[in-house]
Order: structure tokens, then C-alpha cells, then sequence
């Protein structure tokens, strides 16, 4: 049988101060999702084009952001404590919006490589310097021999970007 509580343990319990966690987690979550980006954009290809996935976790995160912001201003918490969580969920809105800025703003700022050749395509001839700052070119690659055999190919690899 439960014992009946008395009125100052009432008020003791209506007053005791609980932790946050929609906030806390709310903003791992965020953090999780922008970061994240570079993960799944190495691992898996669907995800390269449109970060579905991570929009999705934002879409979460600002949910249990907005839970522990109404539980920040309706509890009866030091006005320190609302000030520092509102800041906290701030933060991830703001995280959230670079990483929209960043994704449907900035990559359009990059210029279009339409002299880029296609998966199939014959490469043009080229010369670049390789690590040891010697020239090497496209046709020496492919008329080298490798272990005393004619190479079959040569793998180029084109980095999206200009870094």
C-alpha cells in the first residue's frame, strides 16, 4: 500500500527541477545529423544527391528541440537555467539552417563541370605532376609497363569540388 504523501512533499515533488532531456537529446541529435552528412555521403551512394536521411534526423531533433523548450518556459526553472537552454536550442536551430544554407545554397555556387568526361568515356591527354613532382602523362600510363605487362587502364578519379 502506498502511504499518503504529505503537503510538503507535494510541493517538494511539483517543485523538484527534472532533467531536461528532449533538450540534451534534441541537440546530440543535431549535431548527429550534420555530422553525419559526411558519413553517409562516402558510404552510401542514394545519399548523395539529396540528404533525405539527415533531414529526417533534423526533422526529429527540432521536434524534441521545441518539447524541451516548452518544458524550459513552463517549468519553474531559474531564469539562468531558460536562458542557457533557449541559447542550447538556438544552436541546433542555427546548425540546422547552416546545414540547409550550406547543402541548397553554397553547392550551387559551384560551377557546373560540363568538360568533365563521362563513366566510358575516353579521357582527353593530359600531363600532370605526380607526388614526387615529375610529369607523368596520360599516354605514358597507358604505355608503361606494370611488373613487365602492358597495363590494361588507367583509373582517373574526379574529385566534386575545387580543393
Amino acid at each position: 500500500m502506498q502511504k499518503a504523501l504529505s503537503t510538503s512533499d507535494k510541493e517538494l515533488s511539483m517543485n523538484a527541477k527534472r532533467f531536461n532531456w528532449p533538450l540534451l537529446l534534441g541537440f546530440l541529435l543535431t549535431l548527429f545529423a550534420s555530422l553525419s552528412y559526411f558519413l553517409l555521403f562516402v558510404l552510401f551512394p542514394l545519399t548523395r544527391d539529396f540528404p533525405w536521411v539527415n533531414l529526417l534526423l533534423f526533422v526529429v531533433a527540432l521536434g524534441l528541440l521545441a518539447v524541451g523548450l516548452r518544458r524550459t518556459l513552463t517549468e519553474n526553472r531559474g531564469k539562468l537555467s531558460k536562458i542557457f537552454q533557449s541559447l542550447v536550442v538556438g544552436l541546433g536551430v542555427l546548425i540546422f539552417g547552416l546545414f540547409l544554407f550550406n547543402f541548397f545554397v553554397v553547392a550551387k555556387w559551384l560551377p557546373a563541370s560540363q568538360g568533365a568526361p563521362h563513366i566510358g568515356q575516353k579521357a582527353p591527354e593530359f600531363t600532370l605532376a605526380d607526388a614526387n613532382n615529375k610529369q607523368v602523362s596520360l599516354n605514358e600510363l597507358l604505355t608503361s609497363p606494370i611488373n613487365d605487362k602492358a597495363p590494361k587502364g588507367v583509373l582517373l578519379i574526379f574529385y566534386r569540388g575545387y580543393w
